[in-house]
């Protein structure tokens, strides 16, 4: 198999991390309230975001994929979706609340971890830490509704009873996965820890640690997990009925499709995605001198169907 290395398609579905900008007016119902600052950056659709349609990030199917950026001692007002979004941490420590009724659960996110926050549950987060957050969020449907707010400093919320995210003093309740309230033990489900997900090893030679569906938390929309691939891995070519979202979080992949005979490859660095139509075949190989983790975001449910094979 002849491999090229010219403007294609496969070009069209890479978005580089440096040819992108963080947008700090992303969210236009946070403006004038500096402590609701956030900066988000796109790569597929535009994940809550009304600025849909940016040249330069690909156009979503099953869900949307950006990073957020939020400063230390920033919040995100409580609101709620109409779908399922999902919170991945990957740098510094973020406090997420889920409020119902007054009453709020809090939990602390760091690095690899995961929420996914439940649709129709109001949520929250805030930066409590002494380093600024870096995390994905993927909302699971292509174009979602406009956030519902529930405690927003624009609908004359008290500045403290806001960053609380509707918790009066006294009514945040600490998370606990093994806890009798019902907040914690919904909280619970959908939380997901690096360390504590198990890693499932692949005959081709790499691992997945499966966050969203099964053997993590239940979904019937998208399936999300973290991959683990050691210097050397190669997988030969496979396709999926459906899209599949690849980002580098650390090291180095070659990904590559092919197609009447020819291939095509492109090197991910950190925070580069490649978005994988359905049913176009595909591979990757880690190339480099470390190990490669990275994020993969698939737009259907249930259980992996694809045999890797080693190449």
């Amino acid at each position: 198999m002849n491999v090229i290395a010219k403007p294609d398609a496969l070009t069209s579905q890479v978005v580089r991390h440096v040819d992108k900008s963080f947008d700090w007016d992303a969210f236009p119902s946070n403006r004038g309230y500096a402590e609701l600052a956030r900066a988000q950056m796109r790569y597929i659709g535009a994940g809550g975001s009304p600025k849909v349609g940016e040249p330069g990030t690909i156009p979503p199917q099953h869900f949307t994929l950006s990073l957020i950026h939020k400063p230390v001692g920033n919040y995100a007002a409580c609101h709620a979706h109409e779908i399922e979004e999902s919170f991945l941490i990957i740098a510094g420590v973020l406090v997420v609340g889920w409020e119902r009724d007054g009453e709020v659960c809090e939990v602390k996110l760091g690095p690899k971890d995961m929420i996914l926050n439940a649709r129709d549950v109001g949520h929250g987060f805030r930066n409590d830490g002494i380093e600024p957050v870096l995390m994905s969020i993927s909302v699971d449907v292509g174009k979602p509704l406009p956030p519902r707010y529930l405690y927003h400093p624009k609908l004359g919320t008290d500045p403290a009873l806001a960053r609380s995210f509707g918790a009066a003093p006294g009514r945040t309740i600490p998370f606990d996965p093994h806890g009798d309230h019902p907040l914690q033990q919904a909280m619970a489900r959908n939380v997901i820890r690096h360390v504590e997900a198990p890693a499932i090893r692949e005959a081709a030679g790499f691992q997945r640690r499966v966050y969203v569906g099964p053997g993590g938390v239940e979904s019937d929309t998208c399936r999300k997990e973290m991959w683990g691939i050691p210097v050397g891995c190669a997988v030969k070519p496979h396709a999926r009925p459906v899209e599949e979202a690849l980002m580098v979080l650390e090291g180095n992949l070659v990904v590559g499709w092919e197609e009447d005979g020819v291939a095509v490859e492109k090197e991910l660095g950190p925070r580069d995605l490649v978005f994988h139509p359905a049913g176009r075949p595909h591979w990757f190989r880690n190339a480099g001198i470390g190990p490669c983790t990275a994020w993969c975001v698939v737009g259907e449910a249930g259980g992996e169907t694809v045999r890797f094979e080693a190449a």
